[in-house]
């Protein structure tokens, strides 16, 4: 197992996780930041999640050809713990976004009438 190898492409893998995280729950902040309209932020949205798709399929790879090459003498210093550490926090991260987004009101909805206001359609 060529370690180094295997740890570029894992931090490839880690860089696309980071841009799922982006692009998924943080496209609407980012284009309220630069004032896009709706369809630049549903641009933003694919094309996060194309480049996190083709740099974690690189890096997914990069990593299984680390595993196959023979090692190097220079690869016992290598440490892998920190980048596995790291995309273990980011798919915690992930999952959390995901499961406290499902409880959360649409963007739409979040005001919501009181009694006595009227509404000017």
């Amino acid at each position: 197992m060529r370690k180094r190898t295997v740890r570029n492409g894992m931090r490839l893998i880690l860089a696309a996780l980071i841009m799922i995280v982006l692009a998924s729950f943080f496209n609407v902040p980012l284009s309220e930041i630069i004032s896009l309209s709706s369809g630049a932020e549903n641009r933003i949205y694919r094309i996060g999640l194309f480049w996190a798709a083709a740099i974690g399929g690189y890096g997914v790879v990069v990593t299984v050809f680390g595993f196959v090459l023979s090692p190097h003498k220079n690869d016992a210093r290598i440490r892998l713990m920190p980048v596995f550490i790291g995309m273990s926090a980011l798919i915690f991260i992930f999952f959390y976004l995901f499961s406290s987004s499902i409880n959360a009101p649409a963007r739409d909805e979040q005001r919501r009438v009181r009694p006595g206001e009227t509404i000017t359609i």
